[in-house]
Order: structure tokens, then sequence, then C-alpha cells
């Protein structure tokens, strides 16, 4: 398939400050709580046919933010992402496959050490050129995971039955990306 209208081939890159890395997780199967990795970086390698692309991207693990510095250093600490040992999760696409006015881009994900693969749902918002000149690129991606699948296992029982944290989060990313330099 053909790169969309306006889209050109080369590597692009993330604007941080222009993205976001979220997550929803349910907490004490009543509320959900939500957040974000504040650090990334991500390449987007665009090719003549769409399939061919890939995508290369990295998440700085202390960069996790959900608002409250409590849980957050938790969450920092080894009960979950162990942040010094392990400082970084990263994404490598292998496969970029059309969905109609979609696509679903497919890779590997690593956290904590363990890889597993993983679809993202995946929509062009569109592209524009910024008032600087520079052309950028709008992406929503999404996709549930499995905490457990990656090592994430810490959890506390209720005392009216459940556990404090559900093993399913939901990846929220809003990404905007820019085009190489003609």
């Amino acid at each position: 398939m053909a790169l969309p209208a306006n889209l050109t081939t080369g590597i692009w890159t993330l604007d941080s400050s222009h993205s976001e890395i979220g997550f929803t997780v349910r907490h004490a199967g009543i509320s959900k709580v939500r957040g974000q990795f504040k650090e990334a970086d991500a390449t987007l390698n665009l090719a003549e046919n769409v399939a061919d692309s890939k995508v290369n991207a990295t998440i700085k693990t202390a960069s996790f933010d959900s608002g409250d510095v409590n849980r957050d250093g938790h969450v920092r600490g080894e009960d979950f992402f162990d942040v010094e040992k392990f400082p970084e999760i990263s994404f490598v696409s292998n496969a970029i496959v059309p969905k109609g006015d979609a696509y679903e881009l497919q890779g590997e994900l690593t956290i904590k050490g363990v890889t597993r693969p993983v679809a993202l749902e995946t929509e062009l918002n569109g592209v524009a050129v910024d008032p600087f000149g520079n052309t950028r690129a709008g992406l929503t991606a999404e996709t549930t995971i499995s905490r457990k699948d990656f090592g994430l296992t810490w959890n506390a029982v209720l005392e009216a039955g459940g556990v404090l944290v559900s093993d399913k989060v939901a990846i929220n990313l809003e990404l905007a990306f820019i085009a190489p330099a003609a």
C-alpha cells in the first residue's frame, strides 16, 4: 500500500512536547487511574510501501507520572518497573497492516526485560505544515496489555474480594512526528 498523501519517505522523529504516552488501569475494581510517561524517543521510518515502514521507540520508566507522588514512587520501584535495573521500555515494529482507513502496528514490546508481541490499532490523524515550515503527522494508537505477561505481578487482595490493581492496562498514544528535512 502506498503512503497516504502528504507523507514522505524517510525517518520522522517524535515531537515529545506534542505527544502523550498514556495508560489507564482499574484501581480497586471501582475506578480508573490514568497517567503517562513524560520522556520518550521514537522514530517512524516511512518507506514507499507502508508495509515496509518501521517504528522504534524507547520510554524512560523513571518518567512515569500518575499524578500521585507516593503511587509514582511505588510503581517506579522494584514491585513494578524497577527503574534502576530497567530504565527503559522499548517497542520495535515488525509489521504495519492496513485496516481500511487505519493500520494495525504489530511489534515487540519489552517491559522489565520481558518481550511480548503487541498489536496497536493506529489511525493517521492528518498531516500539516506548522508556522515554522515543519511537516508534522499526528497518530493515535491504542492497545491493551496484561501486566502479568511482562512480570508486573505485584498486587494486594482487597477485604471485599478482588485486587487493588487490575491485570489489564490500556495504553493510549497521541503522537506527533516531524518529517525529515528536505
